[in-house]
């Protein structure tokens, strides 16, 4: 199972008198055990469709033209999106930067250079796959050795130390 988990709960309907009317969708993105919501509009839906193709066979998006607004015809696009977010997620086992990108998800790129990564505008096959970054965490600078007067130090980070800074160093 992928650790992105996505949901349209709800959508609802914008009115502006700059422009006509239009439906924004409601996306809750889990990922980690961590929950956002990412509002987007189909515009941005398909957008990210004409995008992805360049580097992935995405699924059948809902179409684009939509006969009337009633909310049975605009439950049914909500489910369609939802539908195609969550196929894009199975059937892809890296997940394209683009796709990342819309949900407001960070990843860490595998390329040395992060300034040089593919933006929403320029995509290069290398920089669009998530990559998983190994870390490690130390509490404490694990190269200095404890202090003489502790009385319970790391017996693993010091066998660690000298066996690998001081192999003839014979242990305390």
């Amino acid at each position: 199972m992928h650790p992105v988990r996505v949901s349209i709960p709800s959508f609802r309907s914008e009115n502006n008198s700059m422009e006509k009317g239009y439906t924004v969708f409601k996306i809750d993105v889990l990922m980690n055990g961590r929950q956002h919501t990412v509002e987007k509009r189909y515009s941005e839906f398909h957008a990210l469709h004409k995008m992805l193709k360049k580097s992935i066979k995405p699924p059948e998006i809902p179409s684009k033209h939509v006969r009337n607004w009633v909310p049975k015809v605009l439950e049914q696009r909500r489910h369609g999106l939802e539908l195609y977010l969550q196929t894009i997620i199975m059937e892809n086992g890296v997940l394209p930067k683009i796709f990342l990108d819309f949900l407001n998800i960070r990843h860490f790129p595998s390329v040395p250079k992060t300034e040089s990564c593919g933006s929403f505008d320029t995509e290069s096959e290398e920089s669009s796959k998530l990559s998983h970054q190994p870390v490690l965490l130390f509490l404490r600078d694990p190269y200095l050795l404890p202090s003489a007067n502790d009385t319970f130090s790391n017996v693993v980070i010091e066998g660690v130390i000298h066996g690998v800074f001081y192999p003839d160093l014979q242990p305390r």
